[in-house]
């Protein structure tokens, strides 16, 4: 009887070591794999490179984009155009590791299926080629806005509302990603108050200011607020709290239309306590504000953190302050949505993956994200926005020839309260109206001046260099 127990005690031992083995391959396997095989310190990723020629990364009409060379030293990645895409490909690097695309597109890049973990060990075919990925970017936009931002820190993205696909994304400061240039500058770089290495464009997070107005138009067209009339006066207070239009401009007696195309904060203001904190979030969830979005490289989703609102709240709200933070390329999701008929499609960066020797292996498609708005409710607003470049604070962005829709901003940040001119400057767009073809948003870190006086013409140029292609 002593000798069956020990043997019933050594095979429930056994069982659970057993059970442990299963459930700690499987935990790894569904949330550690890929952080670990992708992490720079695995050795094994460095064998595979000595062992496959890297594929090259082109934007969407084949200009080479990034590219890998042979020589005596062993393999080289070679960014031909330094600093323009150092925030959407990233590097790669046997020092300081990989980023971005080269990271999280490296098994496609180096022509590793989920089969050759299994049958090749991983490593790759002695002498082979990986595949080449080709973006949705489109170069020469991205070299325009590069030039428009110069001198300045910000960024400015630029999308397709009707697919999702950007067609320029980049961040200022930024840094050149080839090999000499990261190792001689990487201190200098870690250093930097800067903050070079940060994709401002998809992880910078900023209050929308003015630009979030057009979420809340969406809201009071949706609640029958578009005719009501508002007395302007140039100032209110609200709970306790003064709201006043930029340099205390009163605007008399107008309607929702004319408070966006003049940005009227005392009007915005109150529409955020007509609303009401259910409807305020209702709409901020229903644009995305605050989700995730899998963009394949790191995306900021983005805050609205309030949990009970007072009327102040619901005021700053209103006019885009508070604790609203959302991304550049969040802004353009927004603004592509109204000018897409109110569907928000899920913004990409890769179009399609090919063999070395040109056989398509992959190509990503369209997606909606959201249903945010109705058309009818688009239309409204497309048109609201269209009379706030016309003749009203986007001035700035218009273009003969071709009708452009826009919403300027101006927010407050940390510094806005200790040091003067020291606001943020946004400025969101899309043309043509009636047929939209490209979404622009841009903004200008602590610019000190207005989002129609510095953002607006940056957004009107990359719209003209593209509409005029």
């Amino acid at each position: 009887m002593k000798e069956n127990k020990r043997i019933v005690h050594m095979l429930i031992a056994v069982c659970i070591l057993f059970l442990s083995l299963v459930v700690y391959l499987t935990y790894f396997e569904l949330f550690w794999k890929n952080s670990i095989a992708s992490n720079s310190y695995n050795r094994r990723q460095w064998d595979r490179e000595e062992r496959v020629i890297r594929g090259s990364i082109s934007d969407r009409n084949g200009t080479v984009l990034a590219k890998s060379e042979k020589q005596k030293e062993g393999q080289q990645r070679i960014y031909p155009f330094g600093n323009l895409y150092s925030h959407i490909i990233g590097y790669n690097s046997r020092s300081y590791g990989r980023t971005l695309i080269e990271a999280s597109y490296n098994n496609e890049l180096l022509g590793l299926g989920e089969l050759s973990y299994v049958f090749g060990g991983g490593l790759g075919k002695e002498g082979g080629y990986g595949n080449d990925l080709y973006l949705t970017i489109d170069h020469r936009l991205q070299a325009k806005a590069k030039e428009l931002l110069k001198g300045k820190r910000g960024a400015v993205v630029a999308m397709e509302p009707k697919t999702g696909e950007i067609l320029a994304m980049f961040s200022n400061p930024s840094f050149d990603p080839n090999s000499k240039s990261l190792s001689e500058n990487w201190q200098d770089l870690v250093e930097s108050e800067e903050s070079p290495f940060l994709p401002r464009a998809t992880q910078g997070l900023y209050t929308a200011g003015s630009t979030f107005k057009v979420v809340i138009s969406a809201s009071a067209i949706e609640n029958g607020l578009e005719e009501q009339k508002f007395e302007d006066k140039g100032t209110i207070t609200i709970d306790g709290k003064e709201f006043k239009n930029s340099g205390g401009r009163s605007n008399g007696t107008i309607n929702l239309e004319k408070a966006l195309a003049v940005s009227s904060n005392v009007v915005f203001s109150q529409l955020g306590v007509t609303l009401g904190e259910r409807k305020l979030k209702d709409i901020a969830e229903r644009f995305g504000v605050g989700k995730g979005v899998e963009l394949g490289i790191p995306f900021s989703k983005g805050s609205f953190s309030y949990k009970d609102m007072s009327k102040a709240d619901m005021a700053a709200v209103g006019i885009g302050q508070g604790k609203i933070l959302v991304t550049p390329l969040y802004m353009a999701m927004i603004t592509s949505c109204i000018a897409n008929d109110g569907e928000m499609m899920k913004p990409y960066l890769v179009k399609r993956e090919e063999s070395h020797e040109g056989r398509e292996i992959k190509e990503w498609k369209p997606e909606v994200l959201y249903n945010v708005i109705s058309k009818d409710t688009s239309d409204k607003l497309k048109e609201m926005m269209r009379k706030a470049v016309a003749s009203g604070t986007g001035k700035n962005a218009s273009i003969k020839g071709i009708s452009v829709a826009g919403k300027t901003g101006t927010a407050e940040n940390e510094l806005t309260q200790k040091e003067k001119n020291k606001e943020h400057n946004w400025f969101i767009a899309f043309a043509p109206v009636k047929e939209p073809q490209i979404a622009v948003a841009v903004i200008l870190e602590y610019n000190g001046s207005t989002g129609g006086e510095a953002a607006a013409p940056i957004a009107r140029e990359l719209i003209r260099t593209w509409v005029n292609k």
